[in-house]
């Protein structure tokens, strides 16, 4: 920035609303000459959208998928090949965008990048994003596309068997789509982001990257294999069991398994690995070593968003400066409030539900 910009953006902060020309008498310019440095401002992401909106100061953004959930549970045991008794319901998903969500809802300024087609979907989506708070001026609508769609289906105890997905839209996030939001994407605090970008698009953001957190979900073990040359710029890794297999070509299958992976991924680079695992918990590994940690999950209702609230829980504590003990066990029970609810996001999501679960359940047990 330069000390030009940086005057003009004092007074931007000091009155948003102030007319172009007062603003270039009070500095001796040409209108003109302040409308180029409003633009160079703009395109440098300090200030977002029309009307002088300026970025806060910290904010985390957020790349990747946004969709529509369906979710399937059946009412009885899950009988593949046949025809289930059970209940559908359809929300807002999609792994980035689930994490955007629940970072809003925590309440972290966050700014979501994705690309939704024109259909009735796409604008269900839309509502749904604008209705949680995040900042949307980096997303694509691509005409005649079909928004994105997640398929899930889950047995009677909540646990996923089986799911589908269909991106294709999102390849249109591609690198020129993330050039032109450049501005977003130099100005954040911290990156999230998940593995439904293609190879072009991350390619482009690690290209970028300048040192801030990043922040990934490989999302499926069919999109995890993408992450393979970036390892050593992510800060923290949030794989599942089969994903941190497909990584790190170990199968894991117990405790030990578990620990070799996360051993191997910070091998690799990784600052921080997250391993889930269901109801057994997760692994914490970092260069100082591996750490086991309890399922905080007491009530188990959908397991589909918990791990999207985890990252975003981890997020939010880097941005609220919270060391790593802090912002896991957040993020371990941000992940059981999410768990408890049959939407994928926590309809009462925020960083006071989450600290009141956990002085509840453990009011609960003592």
């Amino acid at each position: 920035m330069t000390e030009r910009e940086r005057q003009i953006l004092e007074l931007l902060k000091q009155d948003p609303l102030i007319p172009q020309q007062q603003l270039a008498d009070q500095l001796g310019l040409s209108r003109s000459a302040v409308a180029g440095h409003i633009m160079n401002l703009t395109q440098k992401g300090h200030i977002l959208g029309k009307g002088y909106v300026l970025a806060p100061s910290r904010y985390a953004l957020v790349l990747g998928g946004a969709n529509l959930d369906l979710c399937g549970k059946s009412q009885g045991a899950l009988h593949f090949g046949d025809s289930n008794p059970g209940t559908l319901s359809a929300s807002a998903g999609g792994v980035a965008r689930n994490i955007a969500d629940n970072l809003a809802r925590l309440g972290s300024p966050v700014q979501f990048v994705s690309a939704l087609g024109d259909d009735d979907w796409g604008e269900r989506l839309l509502a749904a994003c604008r209705q949680s708070g995040m900042g949307l001026d980096g997303l694509l609508r691509v005409p005649g596309a079909r928004t994105c769609v997640y398929l899930s289906v889950h047995d009677n105890s909540g646990e996923m068997q089986l799911a589908l997905s269909d991106m294709e839209v999102l390849k249109r996030l591609d690198a020129k789509a993330l050039q032109d939001r450049s501005g977003l994407v130099d100005r954040a605090a911290i990156w999230v982001l998940d593995a439904n970008l293609d190879e072009e698009a991350l390619a482009w953001l690690f290209a970028r990257h300048a040192g801030q957190p990043v922040l990934v979900d490989p999302v499926s073990t069919a999109k995890a294999p993408k992450l393979k040359p970036y390892l050593g710029q992510i800060q923290c890794l949030k794989p599942n069991a089969l994903e941190a297999g497909v990584l790190t070509g170990i199968r894991v299958t117990d405790r030990a398994s578990a620990q070799a992976a996360a051993q191997a991924l910070v091998a690799q680079g990784v600052g921080e690995v997250l391993l889930t695992l269901g109801a057994d918990g997760a692994l914490l590994a970092n260069q100082q070593g591996c750490h086991w940690l309890a399922s905080r999950v007491s009530q188990l209702v959908n397991v589909t968003g918990a791990g999207d609230a985890a990252l975003a829980a981890m997020a939010h504590g880097l941005l609220q400066h919270q060391d790593l003990a802090q912002r896991t066990d957040f993020a371990l029970w941000a992940a059981a409030l999410a768990a408890s609810h049959q939407d994928t996001i926590h309809p009462l999501m925020s960083e006071a539900a989450v600290w009141r679960l956990k002085e509840t359940t453990h009011a609960t047990v003592s």
